[in-house]
């Protein structure tokens, strides 16, 4: 029976050996992770993750094929293919701070698989890692070997979250990066049949080390690209009365462009993709590449334009100052579908607020009071590294109350901000809110998800990212 062990129980090493473990009855699939609350948490009926579909999957082979341990010790041994999704943060000191991964976590996972070893092993990088990672780790575990062989693969993740259970069952790609030895295309193979069991076999492309390694950075930088230039002609149709909505329709109906991707909105999120271009960036820089890093460095800017100036959106709108008014901000997720709050637009957004004085008042359906207290309390890249390594229980944010419910979050609100799109936005009784409201009550929608005609019938002063400006906020200035 083939054995798989996999180091680290977060959003990748979770659903993705649920999904191997579901596929392929006849192998034994252990997740083992340091932390002993979040090992506790898969065994139990409240999953640390919220994932559309991943309950189900988990339920059907817990206890049968699929298992979550502590004792990475006993299972790293006995495994054949080690699977290691541990955090890839960004360095926030020393030698290439703010730019470059930090690779602690990962050295140090393999310095114990070289120590515990007794039989030869396939090891497989699942984190999105920097370009020549699969070296360093080769070097580490073949001076510390013992005799056993190693081999080394690259096994990008491509899931995205709120659909991951549906990404891993019907995969765009596999991606399996090797040496091209005859031991490395082995252990490529290796895998390669672990996912055939389930992925057509022209969906398996396999590459050599470096390219599958690349590769993923690439990716998330391109989609991060498509993101920052819609947000960059939001700021253009804004200017000149276009509508971005009807733009990136007729751009995306160009069957070269596709339309995937191309929602305006107040900023892109997520743990990959801010992290992965800055790693990109890095890279480039070390290379000599200066102009290439420059070129990826601008998608960021974008992106902390796009947050800055819907700051200022909100401020000038409400006679240039937020102090001490009560500002309701629905949805803090970076997205819709997801508990996931790992560089939300919302923690910019919340702390430009904050720092006019604002009184903020949050609802989000999938996130918990003390997630919201801590992003808004934490350093940048500080939410990558373990939590027992971030900061001790932070301060709470006094200006700042979460609610379980968005009719209390805007009860006597100023003005609302919506930066996350979940569906349940879409249906909320806006007459309702408007009427709870101060006046004048200004709606900014941050992710366009809302019927800004029907909303000014209503009464209110509605910003939408993108759209043609209301009459109240054309003399606005759009950046401080």
């Amino acid at each position: 029976m083939v054995k798989i062990c996999c180091l680290g129980a977060g959003y990748v090493g979770g659903p993705t050996m649920a999904v191997i473990a579901l596929k392929c009855p006849a192998i034994e699939v252990c997740v083992v992770d340091i932390s002993v609350p979040r090992i506790a948490a898969w065994n139990s009926d409240q999953l640390p993750i919220y994932e559309p579909g991943l309950d189900e999957v988990v339920k059907q082979c817990r206890g049968r094929n699929l298992f979550f341990s502590n004792d990475l010790e006993k299972h790293v041994a006995e495994a054949d293919i080690i699977f290691v999704s541990v955090n890839t943060p960004t360095k926030t000191r020393g030698l290439g701070a703010g730019k470059a991964a930090d690779l602690t976590y990962w050295e140090s996972a393999a310095r114990m698989i070289a120590d515990v070893a007794k039989s030869d092993k396939i090891v497989v990088e699942k984190s999105t890692v920097p370009v020549k990672t699969a070296e360093a780790i080769e070097k580490i575990l073949t001076h510390n070997s013992k005799g056993i062989k190693f081999q080394i693969l690259s096994n990008p993740e491509f899931l995205a979250e709120g659909t991951a259970i549906e990404d891993l069952f019907k995969p765009d790609r596999v991606l399996i990066g090797g040496r091209e030895t005859p031991e490395g295309q082995k252990a490529v193979k290796a895998l390669k049949d672990v996912y055939a069991n389930w992925v057509p076999e022209d969906r398996i492309l396999t590459t050599n080390l470096w390219s599958a390694e690349l590769s993923k950075l690439a990716a998330n930088a391109f989609l991060a690209q498509r993101i920052s230039s819609v947000n960059a002609i939001s700021a253009l149709c804004e200017a000149t009365g276009a509508n971005v909505a009807e733009v990136a329709y007729a751009v995306g109906k160009d069957s070269r462009i596709g339309p995937k991707f191309l929602n305006a909105s107040v900023g892109f999120g997520g743990s990959c993709f801010q992290k992965d271009i800055l790693n990109l960036v890095y890279i480039c820089e070390c290379n000599g590449l200066p102009e290439v890093a420059n070129y990826w460095k601008q998608v960021i800017k974008i992106n902390d334009y796009q947050k800055s100036r819907f700051v200022n959106r909100v401020v000038s709108s409400m006679f240039n100052t937020v102090s001490g008014k009560k500002i309701a901000v629905l949805g803090f997720a970076f997205k819709k579908d997801t508990g996931d709050t790992r560089e939300t637009a919302a923690i910019d957004v919340c702390k430009g607020l904050l720092g006019d004085k604002a009184k903020i008042s949050i609802y989000d359906p999938q996130v918990t009071e003390e997630q919201i207290q801590r992003d808004l309390a934490m350093n940048k890249f500080d939410w990558d590294h373990p939590i027992h390594l971030q900061p001790m229980s932070p301060t709470a944010v006094k200006q700042v109350s979460v609610t379980w419910d968005a009719y209390e979050a805007t009860k006597g609100a100023h003005g609302i901000c919506i930066l996350t799109e979940w569906d349940e936005f879409k249906t909320l009784d806006y007459k309702k809110i408007y009427d709870s409201m101060q006046k004048p009550a200004f709606l900014f929608d941050g992710r366009n998800v809302i019927d800004a005609e029907k909303m000014r019938e209503i009464g209110f002063i509605v910003y939408s990212i993108g759209k043609p400006l209301d009459p109240w906020l054309k003399d606005m200035p759009a950046v401080a």
